[in-house]
């Protein structure tokens, strides 16, 4: 069957009134996708363009709100140094190519980490395609880059104890609504699914205060290989579960509105 045809009866059978607002992807695999094939880990991540289009495509068609893809770790900063140039050199070509899909799917670009890592040119390339975008409404993509949950997490407890050192907030007024709006991805809910493709099973320091009630969706495919179909079938397997957030099912079915 062709990909366009089982992508568009996926999308027939996912009901619309039961979406996650926001889907969260760790792209992983582009270095194995390359080594398969006799070829360079950058042209692994090259070829990884056609799967990051397709998932903010498929998923702005189905009406997901908020799509974050795990681009670029504070971790990733340690591989070699001309992987890591030829990775940043990319993202911006990537980004001056990609704006058209933006433009053409309303799609508003947003990013989260430490962005004063990013090179100069990395940046304002960055900043110039956020600043074209955020009219749009459609759906967010946020890109996390030199993101990591750790350092997210560092950096939101940094920022409260220096508020409450300036006695601008009290230490017993802290709660889970403080900790949100400290935190570097704050705009964002948090994600009802996580998918991971490649095969591997860990979170990889992603979103780690953000996960907790997030399901799971995991997939043997590497991710240039990662199409529409593949994001409806996640989606599919999210809403045949039950979500209970430490309730019982008979709670569930008490509390559900006639």
């Amino acid at each position: 069957m062709p990909e366009s045809e089982k992508y568009e009866q996926l999308r027939a059978a996912i009901d619309p009134e039961r979406l996650p607002r926001h889907v969260a992807i760790i792209m992983d695999g582009n270095g194995r996708w390359a080594r398969q094939r006799g070829m360079e880990r950058i042209k692994g991540h090259q070829h990884a363009v056609t799967a990051v289009r397709e998932a903010a495509e498929a998923a702005a068609e189905l009406g997901i709100k908020y799509l974050t893809l795990y681009t670029f770790s504070t971790e990733n900063w340690k591989r070699p140094q001309c992987e890591v140039e030829a990775l940043m050199k990319l993202l911006v070509e990537t980004i001056n190519t990609e704006i058209e899909t933006l433009n053409k799917n309303n799609i508003r670009l947003r990013a989260i980490g430490n962005l004063d890592q990013l090179q100069p040119v990395t940046r304002q390339a960055l900043e110039s395609a956020i600043e074209a975008t955020a009219s749009f409404t459609r759906m967010d993509l946020v890109l996390a880059l030199s993101y990591s949950s750790r350092w997210e997490i560092t950096r939101m407890v940094r920022d409260i104890a220096q508020a409450a050192c300036e006695g601008r907030l009290n230490p017993e007024d802290i709660n889970e609504s403080t900790i949100h709006a400290h935190m570097n991805s704050c705009f964002l809910p948090d994600p009802e699914l996580l998918i991971r493709t490649s095969g591997e099973y860990r979170i990889s320091n992603f979103l780690l205060w953000q996960i907790a009630y997030t399901e799971l969706w995991f997939t043997p495919k590497l991710w240039p290989d990662f199409r529409k179909e593949d994001l409806a079938e996640a989606i599919l397997s999210y809403q045949q579960r039950e979500r209970r957030f430490g309730q019982t099912s008979e709670q569930l079915k008490e509390n559900k509105p006639q």
